[in-house]
């Protein structure tokens, strides 16, 4: 069995799939739209204006190193991580619903072979939590995290990582990703890159557009 991403240069076949979680298997980026300027609010530090961009390229675990750098929060790093990743949880729980057409997509990658893990910047109890609600946990041989690598998606080492827990070559494995700079990342480490469409990347939906070997709005059309 073999599946195939038709791609700008044509039909790629590939053995692995990586999968950004959040915007792109999970319809939950609002949830961290403002998560930060709550954090910081809530211990009465006032956010400044470009907060959210500043935020959308770091892990959790960076945002918390940039709080106590920049804004001289008086806590530990995992003490303003489990403060974020209290806020965050109760929406994970209860909110959160799985971007259309996926479920379709991963169980057809299941039953052509292909091996699939998620790479996310998430905190992996809160993916887990969310991935179980929507029946999308069990699909994956594991969840690897920027807080497991130590490092953000502004470079390569979670896929990386990713694609030696699915044992797959670089060539062979997509990537799945929402976001430019993380979609970037992959892109130039040499997996097939696949943009997924967001609104949250509605500013940068150009330029993902041109970086991706694919691009889609609804998973329906990759099958």
């Amino acid at each position: 069995m073999a599946f195939y991403i038709h791609t700008k240069a044509g039909k790629r076949e590939i053995d692995g799939a990586i999968f950004d979680m959040d915007g792109t298997l999970l319809d939950s980026m609002h949830i961290w739209d403002d998560i930060g300027s709550k954090f910081l609010k809530s211990i009465g530090i006032h956010p400044e204006q470009d907060l959210r961009e500043v935020l959308r390229v770091m892990s959790v675990q960076q945002g918390a190193e940039y709080f106590i750098e920049h804004y001289g929060v008086k806590m530990t790093v995992p003490e303003i991580v489990d403060a974020m990743k209290n806020v965050v949880a109760r929406q994970y729980e209860e909110l959160v619903e799985e971007k259309p057409g996926i479920k379709n997509m991963l169980e057809t990658l299941k039953n052509k072979g292909v091996k699939m893990c998620v790479a996310t910047a998430t905190d992996k109890s809160l993916s887990e939590i969310a991935l179980k609600r929507n029946g999308l946990l069990d699909y994956f041989s594991g969840i690897i995290t920027c807080g497991d690598v130590g490092k953000g998606k502004d470079e390569p080492y979670i896929y990386q990582k990713a694609r030696e827990l699915i044992g797959t070559e670089t060539e062979r494995t997509a990537v799945f990703e929402d976001a430019y700079y993380a979609a970037k990342t992959a892109k130039d480490a040499g997996f097939i890159l696949v943009g997924v469409e967001d609104k949250s990347a509605e500013g940068q939906r150009i330029e993902i557009m041109e970086i991706s070997d694919a691009y889609t709005k609804d998973f329906k059309n990759l099958i």
